[in-house]
């Protein structure tokens, strides 16, 4: 059997980290944008052993996350599994390119199996949890768009709603990745995270604008103290533009307005990229039994 599917990426704008003793109820409140590039899955299962083998960007990898939500949904010593996932956008950049590996091998795996959308979007949260590569970013993807994570968590117990209208969207890489760990791990840096993410979520939930997003995205940046020097020097010749912020967490950037312009200017120092909105969500490419 063999099946393809296709995860959007994903970046957030500002965020309040949320954990609970229910796996489930863990997550993240604030808002984010689902990406048109992300993670291109296709799974083959053969008659084996129980062998899993994982692939990225052609070269064979740990993948933890991916590993772990595979876990999750097969239980079979009599097959074998291949993974084949290709990466539109770097990991560690804050693309949630992890949670999109995960969640496009999980969706592709259910299809073969016949088990639901929910059962991927579960195994994919769980995953992502337990191995702290990312809090928020499969409960937003799910979903699709531009998205506020209003309640933390998956449904019935997460809330995320979409935002905004459809534009476009440039992305640069600008500096060393971000360990997040680390950064969530230095006590007074979640303490400071937490409180003015509150902040940015009380604020958008009282005018939830694409303009808010933009403006609180940036802020965040700023007020938590998280914003790089390398984002710095990057968005400076591009704010008169259009909006734009850093993404967490990830020494990148994310930017709208005059995209064309923000583009050539930054691609003269950085890798970037022209992306839309993806407003589908996660979905099955190709399937055959």
């Amino acid at each position: 059997m063999r099946s393809t599917a296709f995860c959007p990426g994903h970046l957030t704008g500002f965020f309040q980290v949320k954990e609970h003793q229910d796996i489930e109820r863990t997550g993240s409140r604030g808002a984010g944008i689902c990406l048109s590039m992300g993670a291109t899955t296709t799974v083959t299962t053969t008659r084996g052993k129980g062998k899993v083998d994982v692939l990225i960007n052609g070269a064979k990898d740990a993948a933890p996350v991916s590993r772990q939500a595979i876990a999750m949904l097969v239980d079979s010593p009599e097959h074998d599994i291949s993974v084949e996932t290709h990466l539109d956008l770097p990991m560690g950049q804050g693309f949630g390119m992890s949670a999109a590996g995960a969640l496009s091998t999980a969706l592709a795996i259910c299809e073969m199996m016949g088990q639901e959308f929910e059962d991927a979007v579960r195994a994919a949260h769980q995953a992502e949890v337990i191995h702290r590569a990312g809090l928020g970013d499969v409960a937003a993807l799910s979903r699709g768009g531009i998205t506020f994570r209003r309640k933390e968590g998956l449904p019935p117990f997460g809330r995320v709603e979409r935002i905004g209208k459809d534009i476009p969207i440039v992305v640069a890489v600008v500096g060393p990745e971000i360990h997040t760990s680390i950064i969530l791990g230095n006590e007074k840096m979640r303490r400071r995270i937490d409180h003015v993410g509150e902040q940015c979520v009380t604020s958008l939930e009282s005018a939830p604008s694409l303009a808010n997003f933009f403006r609180l995205s940036r802020e965040f940046a700023c007020m938590t103290g998280l914003m790089t020097q390398e984002v710095e020097n990057a968005l400076e010749p591009i704010d008169h533009l259009g909006p734009g912020s850093m993404v967490m967490l990830g020494n990148s950037v994310f930017a709208s307005g005059e995209v064309e312009k923000e583009f050539e200017l930054l691609s003269e120092r950085y890798p970037a990229h022209m992306v839309r909105v993806d407003w589908l969500g996660p979905r099955v490419i190709e399937s055959t039994r």
